[in-house]
């Protein structure tokens, strides 16, 4: 990253936003200030057509004014964040404001301004920044301007592009502290804008519209499912790449693992959705091993929980346990095996009109089945489910919903998602899972430092489920023909 001193504007007034954080900014000649000023081309872009998420999102403001009448909305897309000194995380705009709008730009707001008669709804508005200023060498000698962080979309063009009137969001706070009548705002991603509002909203109501716009999320529309399935097939190439190198990562570690799907994840999405679990051997019993430094060894198990978040930041959530040479032992097939068949059943439970509840509850009846099976609890089956012992080893619920965030709707209310019901439209995850830590004393010495699950997203469609995720194979005989297949075996 360039690091070359700036100067900074002369003119305080008309500073931009953020200067650079080094704080040594060299004078600035007259000569060169007004040299910077002309011989630039005029890049304006004419003509633009509307992104594909801009008529979905203007039905989802709809919603979201019909639910509101009356109201001012406030919903900012979040601030850089600093990662060290003066550089910065990478920006993820914030889910509820890519949801209505389509838009992904640090720093903006979207704004429902409630028309004159409540029942006529709102006038949305974006509050972004604008084009980088010549004048006043904004472009330059800002740390944020364009020359040194590239061209931004001007007020016209955002306009065109997402279907919405554009402002510049230097005037926002002003308006805001001058606004009367109702107010809500999504909290957490915009001090500066929840200042402005502090005396105008309620914690209560604000989290009224952070749970509507979770509830929302719950059903996707075809524009949604369709990104969904595009995040899984780059998923399921991600995961051919990984068996293909894992010669290489039996040479490195399971970083080498995770740095190979992560090509995959930049090279046809915006990022992986989530930091991806790429767990061998005994770390495959960490629920959310992320460190991924540990050794990757022929006869173990690659626990790989990953996910490519496509450019509309939707993200796909898949996890296979493969064996590392190929093969998997007797022992590592039981497990795996037993795994499936409560997938199977879990799959299977998914359906409209089914509670979102059952699909768990089919995958841990298998489960306790085969705990008991095996000696390892007392049963009957029905006393583990009752008494939830099977818990020590599959640790955690069977799926969640998927879509912009890896655990979409999180806000949603108990009600609404884990009491309700599942409708055409809802994708969500299904990935039972055993784990029989390395210490665990209860289980034979053999079982110690397996860990085995196996994750799919599923779409509830009319008539049952489609499971996106197929094309990566599930079956144990199956996920070994793949392998030697890639693997030229």
């Amino acid at each position: 990253m360039t690091d070359e001193l700036t100067p900074e504007i002369p003119d305080e007034e008309e500073q931009p936003i953020k200067q650079r954080k080094n704080g040594l900014y060299p004078g600035v000649s007259d000569e060169l200030a007004e040299n910077m000023k002309g011989g630039w081309a005029d890049t304006e872009l004419h003509d633009l057509e509307p992104i594909g998420q801009a008529p979905h999102a203007a039905r989802r403001r709809a919603a979201l004014s019909a639910r509101f009448p009356g109201e001012r909305l406030v919903i900012p897309a979040g601030l850089l964040k600093t990662r060290s000194n003066d550089t910065e995380y990478s920006f993820r705009a914030a889910t509820e404001y890519v949801y209505l709008t389509g838009d992904q730009t640090d720093g903006s707001v979207l704004v429902l301004e409630p028309r004159a008669d409540a029942a006529d709804g709102h006038d949305a508005t974006l509050y972004r920044l604008p084009r980088s200023n010549r004048e006043n060498g904004e472009f330059w000698l800002n740390g944020m301007g364009e020359l040194w962080v590239g061209r931004r979309n001007s007020l016209d063009e955002s306009a065109a592009l997402l279907g919405v009137p554009c402002k510049d969001v230097r005037e926002l706070s002003e308006l805001l502290k001058e606004a009367t009548g109702p107010v809500r705002v999504v909290r957490g991603h915009d001090a500066t804008i929840e200042q402005a509002l502090h005396d105008k909203v309620t914690a209560e109501r604000d989290e009224e519209l952070r749970v509507y716009l979770s509830e929302a999320r719950l059903v996707k529309d075809d524009f949604e499912i369709a990104e969904l399935q595009k995040a899984v097939d780059s998923t399921a190439r991600g995961f051919e790449d990984v068996v293909k190198v894992l010669d290489k990562a039996e040479a490195t570690s399971e970083r080498y693992i995770e740095g190979t799907f992560f090509l995959r994840a930049r090279v046809e999405g915006n990022d992986v959705g989530y930091g991806s679990i790429c767990a061998a051997g005994p770390h495959a019993t960490t629920l959310h091993w992320v460190r991924n430094d540990g050794a990757v060894r022929s006869g173990d198990l690659l626990l790989l929980d990953a996910g490519v978040e496509t450019t509309t930041l939707y993200t796909a959530d898949v996890t296979r346990t493969l064996p590392i040479n190929g093969r998997y032992t007797d022992l590592q097939r039981k497990i795996y095996d037993a795994v499936y068949e409560a997938q199977e059943a879990g799959i299977a439970a998914v359906k409209p009109g089914a509670a979102f509840r059952d699909f768990h509850d089919a995958s841990q009846r298998v489960l306790a089945a085969k705990l008991v099976e095996w000696g390892l609890v007392e049963g009957p089956v029905e006393r583990v489910l009752e008494l939830g012992l099977q818990r020590r080893w599959t640790l955690h619920g069977t799926g969640h919903m998927l879509g912009l965030d890896v655990h979409d709707c999180a806000a949603a209310r108990t009600d609404s998602y884990v009491n309700g019901t599942l409708e055409p439209g809802m994708v969500l995850t299904v990935e039972p899972g055993l784990y029989f830590q390395a210490d665990d004393l209860t289980v034979p010495e053999e079982y110690r430092g397996i860990g085995v699950r196996i994750e799919d997203d599923i779409l509830v469609t009319e008539s049952g489920n489609r499971n996106l995720s197929a094309a990566l194979p599930r079956r144990s005989d199956e996920v070994e023909a793949w392998m030697a297949g890639l693997l030229g075996k």
